[in-house]
C-alpha cells in the first residue's frame, strides 16, 4: 500500500512533530544545503578555470585538458593555470579566464607560496596548507563530500541487510530466531580492527575495500531493531488475517509487517550514518583507510597530529567534523520524536 501525504494522514502529523523541533528541522536544511555544495565541490573549489576565453576562441578547462602551447606556452604538457606566465597570457589582450571561488582543488600543490609548508592562512590559502603545500580549504569541501557519500553508502546497505537479517528472525522466530542469534553472536565477536590491519597488508586500501569490510559487520545493530518489531508485529490481528487469506510469508513480510516496522530503521538511520563517518574518519587517521591522495578528515587530522604547530589543520578539520556530526544526530533526534506516535 501506498501512504498519501494528506493533512491528517500519520505522515503529515509525523512531518509537522519534526518541523517542530527546530533545531532539527534547520539540521536537516543545513546539512542538505552544504550536502548540495559538497557535490559540486568542482565548481567551488578548482585549479582550473571554468570558463576560458582566449583569443576569441571559448575553451572549457574544468571539462578538458589543455596543453600550455593553447594558451602561448612552449610545451605540450597540461597547462598549469596557476603559472604566473599563463596567468599573465589569460589576463593580456582582451582575454579573460573564469575562476572557481577557491582556486585550488584538493591535489593541487601551491609552488608559489611564500611561506614553508605547512603554510598559514592567508589571501591566497583562506585556511593555510598542510605539509605538502595542498590547501585546507580545498581539501575540507572534497574531503566532506567523500565522508557523506562513504556514510551514505555505509548506512544503505547496512540498512538492507538489518532488514533482511532481522525480518527473518522476528518473523518465523523459534529455531530460526536461536541459529540466527548465534551466528550473529559469533560474528559480532570478530575484531574488525584485526582483520582491517589484516587486509591492508594484502590489499591496497581504498574505499571499496572499506566499504566491503564494514558493511558486513554494520548490519548487525540495526537487526536487532528489525527483530524486535517483527517479534511484537508477527502476532497481531491484521497478520492473521492475512495468513487466514492465504498470502504468502514474502507477502506478508513486505506488504503488511515490514511496513509498520519501519519506525525504528528511521530514526536509526542519521546515528548510523554518523558512527559510519566517525569509523571512515578514525580508520584514515590511523593509516587503514583510504590512499593519501584521497581527500580525506582523518587524514587531515593525522596531519595536525603530526604538526601541532600548524593549528589550523587541526582546528578546521575538528569543526568539520564536529559540525558534521551534529547536524546528524539533531536530525536523528527529531526523526526520533517526530516517529514518536504518543506526541501530539
Amino acid at each position: 500500500m501506498i501512504a498519501v501525504f494528506t493533512p491528517n494522514s500519520p505522515s503529515a502529523r509525523a512531518w509537522d512533530r519534526f518541523k517542530r523541533n527546530r533545531r532539527g528541522y534547520w539540521s536537516l536544511w543545513i546539512f542538505l544545503v552544504l550536502f548540495g555544495l559538497s557535490l559540486s565541490a568542482e565548481f567551488l573549489s578548482n585549479d582550473r578555470p571554468l570558463l576560458v576565453s582566449y583569443q576569441e576562441q571559448t575553451y572549457v578547462p574544468i571539462f578538458n585538458d589543455y596543453p600550455e602551447t593553447t594558451f602561448g606556452g612552449d610545451f605540450d604538457s597540461p597547462t598549469d593555470y596557476l603559472d604566473p606566465f599563463i596567468e599573465q597570457r589569460l589576463s593580456s589582450d582582451g582575454n579573460w579566464a573564469l575562476f572557481a571561488i577557491n582556486r585550488y582543488s584538493h591535489d593541487t600543490l601551491n609552488y608559489f607560496s611564500d611561506s614553508p609548508n605547512p603554510a598559514p592562512p592567508s589571501a591566497e590559502n583562506w585556511m593555510g596548507t598542510d605539509d605538502r603545500g595542498r590547501d585546507i580549504l580545498a581539501r575540507l569541501i572534497y574531503g566532506f563530500r567523500v565522508s557523506v557519500l562513504f556514510g551514505l553508502a555505509l548506512t544503505a546497505i547496512g540498512v538492507v541487510l538489518g532488514i533482511i537479517f532481522g525480518a527473518v528472525q522476528g518473523y518465523f522466530a523459534g529455531r530460526v530466531d536461536l541459529v540466527f542469534q548465534r551466528f550473529i553472536e559469533v560474528w559480532g565477536s570478530i575484531p574488525e580492527l584485526y582483520l582491517l590491519i589484516i587486509l591492508a597488508s594484502i590489499f591496497e586500501p581504498g574505499l571499496l575495500v572499506l566499504l566491503v569490510i564494514l558493511s558486513v559487520f554494520g548490519w548487525m545493530g540495526l537487526s536487532d531493531y528489525v527483530r524486535a518489531e517483527f517479534l511484537r508485529n508477527r502476532n497481531l490481528e491484521y497478520v492473521t488475517a492475512a495468513r487466514a487469506l492465504g498470502l504468502s510469508n514474502w507477502s506478508v513480510i513486505v506488504r503488511h509487517v515490514l511496513p509498520n516496522s519501519l519506525t525504528p530503521v528511521v530514526a536509526f538511520l542519521p546515528f548510523r550514518m554518523s558512527a559510519s563517518i566517525l569509523a571512515l574518519t578514525s580508520l584514515d587517521f590511523l593509516g587503514l583507510g583510504v590512499p593519501a591522495s584521497t581527500p580525506s578528515l582523518g587524514e587531515l587530522l593525522a596531519q595536525g597530529k603530526d604538526n601541532l604547530d600548524a593549528w589550523w589543520i587541526t582546528l578546521s578539520t575538528f569543526g568539520v567534523l564536529v559540525g558534521l556530526l551534529l547536524l546528524l544526530i539533531f536530525i536523528g533526534e527529531a526523526l526520533r520524536d517526530a516517529l514518536d506516535t504518543r506526541r501530539g
